[in-house]
Formats: C-alpha cells, sequence, structure tokens
C-alpha cells in the first residue's frame, strides 16, 4: 500500500448548522457545491480546482446510528491544510467576510501561510507557494 494524498475531510455538524458552514466554505474560500451520492443525511460535497471533492459536510442526525457527534472533540487533530493560490485575493476575502486570520511564512521556504477559525469552529490553514504567488498576473 501507498499513501499518495488526502482524499477529502468531512465536517460532521448539526443539521442546523450545516447550510452556515456550506456558505462559508463557497462565498468566502470559494469552493464549489457539486455531485453528492443520495445518503440517508443532509450534506454537501464542495470542490475546489479538480473533479473530486475535497469537503464533506454531513449532518448528525439526532437517531444516528452512527455514534458520530458534532460536538465530540477531535482530539490531537489540529487543523487542515488547503493548497491555494492568489493570497492577496484570500485575504481581501477573508477581511470581507469579518473572518480573522493569522500569517506565518515558512521559515526557510517559499511559502507562506494563512491560518483562520471556520464556522464549524475548525482551523484551517491555506498553503501558498511563493514562487507561484510572484508570477500571479492581478
Amino acid at each position: 500500500m501507498r499513501v499518495t494524498h488526502i482524499d477529502h475531510y468531512n465536517i460532521r455538524l448539526k443539521q442546523s448548522d450545516l447550510k452556515a458552514v456550506r456558505d462559508f466554505y463557497v462565498n468566502v474560500i470559494g469552493l464549489t457545491e457539486g455531485a453528492r451520492p443520495k445518503f440517508q443525511f443532509p450534506g454537501y460535497w464542495l470542490y475546489g480546482g479538480s473533479e473530486a471533492a475535497i469537503l464533506h459536510l454531513a449532518a448528525t442526525l439526532p437517531d444516528s446510528a452512527d455514534g458520530i457527534s458534532p460536538t465530540k472533540p477531535t482530539g490531537q487533530f489540529d487543523h487542515i491544510s488547503l493548497k491555494a493560490s492568489d493570497q492577496v485575493s484570500a485575504r481581501a476575502r477573508l477581511t470581507a467576510a469579518g473572518v480573522p486570520f493569522d500569517e506565518r511564512p515558512v521559515p526557510g521556504w517559499r511559502m507562506n501561510q494563512i491560518f483562520f477559525t471556520d464556522p464549524a469552529g475548525l482551523k484551517v490553514e491555506l498553503t501558498f507557494d511563493m514562487e507561484r504567488e510572484d508570477h500571479i498576473v492581478r
């Protein structure tokens, strides 16, 4: 077996929080809602710049038999990182949405990170390749 990359991440939410979190990732982060299997529970699959959904949002229903609760702590999990481009636009979108963020250049590498918290309370990182950022035409 060989693991090559993260396929997607899943956020379990109360059904009442589902649309707000979806709207954040679509309107602020720029993902797009796309095809999703006809599961027995509400949710969304959100896509980035490829044919694969990178974020699954799923409602945990009160009678859920899977034992998963949106209020369980994530333990040692710290954050998810999304590869991104055009950090000028990212800063502007986060600022316009009133989302506080923190920037950290990666020491010794031509990378910059922008960290923020999503409406579900999860820490998200946007990672920018500064070699590519230098060539973005605005």
